[in-house]
């Protein structure tokens, strides 16, 4: 059968087994656009599903598998390594009329939730019900909880709360021929054999398609204390994270360090941040505690900064004394588009032990002067968790030396014991530096979980490996 007939026949049998407004074919697809890190991506697929429920999801899938249809799986298309790409001849699954927030349990403290479903409306259901999600990333209008949950997402809170993996209790997912897995439990316990959520959590959409969730919420905290800080060196903003965390019971719920260049990019004008330290510090960071005692943490916060003054971890502090304050440091720390006034621009999102980073990001440092003398770096990330976005401007402004750059990235981590991937995933972007992070036996097993899963290779082709 030739490619325009499987076409014809895949529209044909869409068409028959799902509703109108599932639809879109030709011209109409096309017009749809991804708009990452400021450049409009095109749509290339001829295709897009939109089912709004889980069977349509799987009558879709089941048809796609039969006629070996490659399938790219979208959700609010914030991702950065490429994942949502389309080629000619793909069908788009789009999760966007997955979009119902079934259930808010305050007795279970669960939210149930189709895919489709942005994580600000899901945290901001859980406060109307005086509770909190524990997941946060700045993309949080837009990004789903069902991407979330395919790239495992991390974000600003992972020290406190954990990744995105840690929120899910049950799941729901559609197997590329259209099997539904569905264990929406509501319990933190249970050990009946295989956990086979995670399989689906983290795998970027490539074993399956996950079309609604359990997700575990948690007593919203009573205070938030939040400051910026500034030190001389990195060793105090290190040795200041384990200090808080032991001056306020384990209540850090932010951590967040940004290296001078960034500061420097987000507090100075077009940017509309203002800097509420001085620019001439090489580090500074963004601290934040959760607490429930009204009466006392906000003394404790400030003691605790003080201490580490004294004790000269850090040279200085500013305390966000009201709502505003605090949204003004978290909006200064993700002005993240700032970076888009150089060009070409590279985004990375790697991990390794704290206390190997300052002396990866100065050697880092050198090998992309030395190589681009106009090379500029800028640095920020979740400490906590180990977690830093390095981004880099350097070679030709059509981006032509990308791979050159992604290499003197990533290469170094494997000596750092880190990861190419803290939070962002594999995608298409970062395949080649798989092996950086994990081994050959490794790789293979992914393989092999890939053949048998999905044998005709239709979910995500081309994202994470190559089958």
């Amino acid at each position: 059968m030739s490619t325009s007939s499987i076409q014809t026949t895949l529209i044909e049998r869409l068409t028959r087994a799902l509703p109108a407004p599932a639809i879109a074919v030709g011209e109409d697809v096309r017009l749809r656009s991804s708009n990452v890190w400021g450049t409009p991506k095109p749509t290339l697929a001829d295709v897009l599903v939109r089912p709004a429920t889980t069977e349509e999801l799987s009558k879709a899938l089941a048809i796609c598998h039969d006629l070996s249809q490659p399938v790219v799986v979208q959700g609010g298309q914030t991702g950065v390594v490429g994942s949502t790409a389309t080629q000619p001849g793909d069908v788009i699954l789009s999760l966007e009329r997955l979009s119902k927030i079934e259930e808010v349990d305050t007795i279970g403290r669960t939210m149930t939730v189709q895919a489709g479903v942005t994580l600000q409306r899901a945290q901001e259901a859980a406060e109307q019900h005086g509770m909190l999600l524990g997941i946060d990333l700045g993309a949080r209008g837009s990004a789903t909880v069902g991407g979330n949950a395919s790239t495992n997402a991390g974000g600003n809170r992972v020290i406190r709360y954990g990744m995105t993996r840690r929120h899910i209790l049950g799941y729901e997912a559609v197997l590329a021929d259209g099997t539904v897995l569905s264990s929406m439990g509501k319990v933190i316990k249970d050990n009946a054999g295989y956990d086979l959520k995670q399989l689906f959590i983290g795998s970027e959409g490539t074993l399956g398609v996950i079309s609604r969730l359990v997700l575990q919420l948690l007593s919203a905290p009573k205070t938030t204390n939040t400051a910026m800080v500034t030190a001389a060196s990195f060793e105090g903003i290190a040795r200041l994270l384990g200090a808080l965390n032991e001056q306020l019971g384990g209540s850090v719920s932010a951590f967040e360090v940004l290296w001078s260049e960034y500061y420097a990019l987000v507090t100075t004008p077009p940017a509309k941040s203002r800097a509420p330290l001085p620019q001439d510090r090489p580090f500074y960071a963004l601290v934040e505690s959760h607490g429930a005692d009204e009466r006392h943490d906000a003394e404790r916060f400030e003691h605790a900064l003080s201490d580490a003054i004294d004790h000269r971890l850090i040279d200085d502090a500013v305390i966000a004394r009201t709502g505003a304050e605090r949204s003004a440091f978290w909006a200064l720390r993700d002005d993240v588009h700032q970076l888009l006034r150089f060009k070409p621009m590279f985004v990375f999102d790697v991990s390794m032990p704290i206390a190997t980073m300052e002396s990866y990001v100065e050697g880092l440092r050198e090998q992309l002067k030395s190589r681009w003398k106009e090379a500029r770096l800028f640095v920020f990330g979740h400490l906590g968790d180990g977690n830093l976005h390095v981004c880099v401007s350097a070679g030709r402004e059509d981006g032509s030396e990308g791979t050159e750059v992604a290499n003197v990235v990533y290469k170094p981590l494997g000596a750092f014991h880190g990861s190419v991937s803290a939070e962002h995933g594999i995608g298409i972007e970062k395949k080649a530096y798989l092996s950086v992070t994990r081994s050959a036996a490794e790789i293979e097993l992914m393989r092999k979980l890939k053949r048998l899963i999905d044998p005709r290779n239709i979910l995500n082709r081309g994202r994470v490996l190559d089958v």
